[in-house]
């Protein structure tokens, strides 16, 4: 069935709000959707590792959940194994892209560095330069999501709560290191959202734009998808299977 959202206030979101987009000084790290294909397929990386560095009270709340979902559309017959870590970042005021990226360079390893791919998670204390911004993907295996703007973006009933925020959040910025919407391909379906590039137009699909906007705390009636839609789903099957070409992947 359809989930139905009501919402009082659609908040812009910018592509600048969701990717960070200051200048990748290290070629090797990618753009958000450069590892899809090292994730949709097995040629390589048999196994996965999803790594959440977190900041001491800022435990993850979809850690199974997103390993789920990934084991819903990636081919890694090494399993996908989580690997929890709290972490000092030793920042507590707003973060940008920079900031994200070096963190997760700083604190963790390669991600292609041996037949196991790696992404990272980073929950830190503070927010994003764009306090309204509530998760954002920074390169192709590093993703941060903000705890501190989720709990500000839950409304007064408690409809969503914080934490089903942060899950869908969390499955969101997975979707965009997936590629996902269009970002290393082009999609037979039209379902990118014009006014937000990189999202899906379909409020049922994790990948609506307003998933990871403070805007999402205006919804007061129904659930916030934490999973893929078909459009999704067809567009990561075709691009395992390679009938959608794949741009700037940094193994394929």
């Amino acid at each position: 069935m359809r989930v139905v959202f009501v919402i009082f206030v659609l908040i812009s979101s910018s592509l600048a709000g969701c990717f960070g987009t200051e200048e990748l000084f290290e070629e090797k790290r990618g753009i958000p959707g450069g590892l899809a294909l090292a994730c949709l397929q097995d040629d390589r990386f048999e196994g996965m590792k999803i790594h959440f560095l977190f900041e001491n009270g800022y435990d993850p709340v979809a850690m199974d959940l997103l390993k789920t979902r990934l084991n819903q559309v990636c081919d890694k017959p090494g399993g996908i194994q989580i690997v929890a870590r709290e972490v000092d970042f030793s920042e507590d005021n707003s973060w940008s892209a920079n900031d994200v990226r070096d963190a997760r360079w700083k604190h963790g390893d390669d991600a292609m560095g041996s037949d196991t791919l790696n992404w990272y998670f980073l929950f830190p204390k503070g927010t994003y330069n764009d306090d309204s911004v509530l998760g954002v993907a920074v390169d192709a295996s590093t993703v941060a999501v903000f705890k501190d703007s989720i709990e500000d973006s839950e409304n007064f009933l408690g409809r969503p709560s914080a934490e089903e925020i942060e899950r869908a959040v969390t499955v969101h910025e997975a979707g965009h290191l997936l590629g996902l919407v269009n970002l290393v391909y082009t999609s037979p379906i039209d379902h990118e959202d014009p006014d937000h590039p990189g999202h899906s137009s379909n409020d049922d699909s994790v990948m609506y734009w307003a998933i990871e906007s403070s805007s999402i705390g205006n919804i007061f009636s129904g659930s916030i998808p934490d999973e893929f839609d078909d459009d999704d789903k067809a567009d990561l099957e075709g691009m395992a299977s390679g009938e959608l070409k794949c741009s700037d992947q940094l193994w394929s």
